[in-house]
């Protein structure tokens, strides 16, 4: 029996933002991408009915699924195993550093509803420097939206919607990639929008060296709340004094018109540093 056939089986639930992963070549890549071998943990987040943890199993030394639906858990455990845990929780309820003491590798078909916050608390904040989860990450294979992936890999050229706070959180603490696009009829239910799938090489050290992450953070959402207004203004509407920002741009060789989303990932780590010398 296909894995379109056996998910009819199961009653998904649209409240949990189920759609399982039936393309079987897509679960080969997923494997493949992440390099899983007799050595890996591999926490699986939302496994849904099993279709990608029957094929985990074969290949981690340890699999630990999560899974928040009591029906799919049953699922779970018709596997025939010796090398999985299962775990009925929230994710966002999940402390990952206390699943295994080394290091261990993510892979996620996520609900679409929730990707940012989840993406939040595998990295942390930017300001965050010792998140406990992150640290105990050193891959993260994610099934996203299309859409947000394009925004987890943009840069200061793509367009102006891709670039954003998603973006730099993600590359601050990532290396990341697009491995491939997954077209709807890759899943049961089929989505109303296109998938893609991301790779995530976590880093031991952020981006950039600053003297006040805090700061920087608070320099970021500042420049990216109002999206029409350019950065000279967006950070006077946040607190932060004219004058000191008009000198900190002028400082920078940064025109007063530009808008956020025209500012490399560096230049909003010098803005940053800028801001605080003139303070």
């Amino acid at each position: 029996m296909d894995l379109l056939e056996r998910a009819k089986f199961f009653r998904t639930k649209k409240r949990l933002g189920q759609n399982f992963l039936i393309n079987s070549d897509v679960i080969d890549e997923i494997i493949d991408y992440a390099n899983i071998t007799k050595d890996d943990i591999v926490v699986e987040i939302g496994a849904g009915v099993g279709f990608v943890t029957e094929q985990l199993v074969k290949y981690a030394k340890e699999v630990i699924a999560i899974e928040l639906d009591e029906e799919a858990i049953k699922e779970l455990e018709k596997i025939d195993c010796n090398n999985l845990k299962i775990i009925h929780q929230d994710i966002l309820k999940t402390d990952i550093s206390s699943l295994a003491e080394e290091k261990v590798k993510v892979v996620a078909n996520i609900p679409y509803y929730i990707t940012a916050p989840i993406i939040s608390h595998l990295l942390g904040e930017i300001d965050d420097l010792d998140n406990k989860n992150r640290n105990a990450i050193s891959d993260i294979v994610l099934m996203v939206q299309e859409e947000v992936a394009r925004r987890m890999v943009a840069t200061e050229k793509s367009p102006s919607k891709q670039y954003g706070l998603l973006t730099i959180l993600a590359q601050f603490w990532t290396d990341c990639e697009i491995i491939r696009l997954v077209g709807r009829r890759s899943f049961y239910p089929a989505p109303k929008v296109n998938s893609a799938l991301v790779g995530l090489k976590v880093n031991e050290k952020p981006r950039l060296k600053l003297s006040d992450y805090s700061y920087f953070r608070k320099v970021l959402k500042a420049s990216f709340s109002q999206r029409r207004k350019n950065i000279k203004n967006c950070l006077i509407n946040n607190g932060f004094d004219k004058e000191q920002v008009k000198q900190a741009l002028q400082n920078l060789d940064i025109p007063e018109n530009t808008r956020g989303e025209s500012l490399s990932i560096e230049k909003f780590g010098e803005l940053s540093e800028e801001l605080l010398k003139l303070k």
